[in-house]
């Protein structure tokens, strides 16, 4: 069968390279809740965005000046990169570390875990190479659910959290998702550009909500240990993450690229049982498998063999 003329081609299951991709940011991305659990602890969740992306952005600028491209590759997309910043930086962070101060590690993982749901959505209605389909959709689903099971009878606990603290991290996941259409107007721009340029605006935005909200006074006085927690939030789960991430976008597709969020709670977990000698529940194991189930129903390919 030949396409329609003037038919977008649908984009096809992501490649092993991709799969690898997604895969690590997931890991990465499941340190960051830890990281911001121990930050918000002494720094104050708007505080708290200023050091990330301004850290992550310092680090990618050094970064693109000894290896390169050159930043100014950014300089034609300047608006662009404000409205990415907001969408995907400064809004979701205020969101998910205002959230954090009453909500747990578990319950802001299953919330954001929803951002593939809204980003198929927004995705079916903007794009014409993303279509809604029943595998992505039946997916996504089980996803969100493994996620819920993964968590386990401390999820019920945590749904008695004050309603706001929800909301902020479902607002989160969907600024996510419309970060995600953003993100997909950069053609042609180099990954490492783009989240430098990301980051920087972000920066510029925080920079000025901070100093008139708190001022200057106390912001640096925090321990160590939220020092050594706010670099690895900023430098491992920010400036090499969003590289990542922005190749994944340009490799596989905003929706496919969303599906990190299904991978965050997993490798959390297994990180615990791997490097803090935490065990591993049946029901954790359980709700691996059905994100699992999740993710191969995603993709596609082995039920388009049979």
């Amino acid at each position: 069968m030949t396409m329609a003329a003037g038919a977008a081609p649908t984009r096809g299951p992501m490649t092993l390279r991709d799969w690898a991709q997604l895969l690590l940011l997931g890991a990465i991305w499941g340190g960051s809740f830890f990281f911001a659990r121990i930050a918000v602890a002494e720094i104050h969740p708007l505080a708290l965005v200023l050091f990330r992306v301004a850290i992550a952005a310092a680090a990618l600028q050094l970064y693109l000046a000894i290896r390169g491209p050159s930043f100014r590759l950014a300089f034609p997309h300047a608006g662009l990169f404000f409205l990415l910043a907001l969408a995907n930086n400064v809004i979701p962070f205020s969101l998910i570390f205002a959230g954090q101060t009453e909500l747990g590690a578990g319950i802001a993982s299953v919330l954001n875990a929803t951002t593939p749901f809204w980003t198929l959505l927004l995705a079916n209605a903007l794009t014409a190479d993303e279509k809604l389909s029943w595998n992505k959709l039946a997916g996504v689903s089980l996803g969100v659910a493994g996620t819920a099971v993964m968590i386990g009878p401390g999820l019920a606990d945590d749904l008695g959290e004050p309603v706001w603290a929800k909301f902020a991290l479902i607002g989160a996941s969907v600024s996510y998702a419309i970060a995600l259409m953003i993100a997909r107007w950069f053609k042609g721009v180099p990954a490492p550009v783009i989240a430098t340029g990301q980051l920087t605006a972000s920066t510029i935005i925080m920079i000025p909500v901070v100093l008139i909200a708190y001022g200057p006074t106390g912001m640096f006085s925090v321990s160590p240990p939220v020092w050594a927690a706010v670099l690895g939030l900023a430098l491992l789960s920010t400036a090499f993450a969003y590289i990542l991430y922005f190749n994944l976008v340009a490799s596989a597709g905003a929706t496919n690229a969303s599906l990190v969020t299904l991978i965050v709670p997993v490798s959390a977990v297994l990180l615990g049982f791997l490097f803090l000698g935490e065990r591993l529940q049946l029901f954790e194991m359980g709700g691996m498998a059905l994100i699992g189930v999740g993710l191969i129903t995603i993709d596609g390919r082995l039920f388009g063999r049979s």
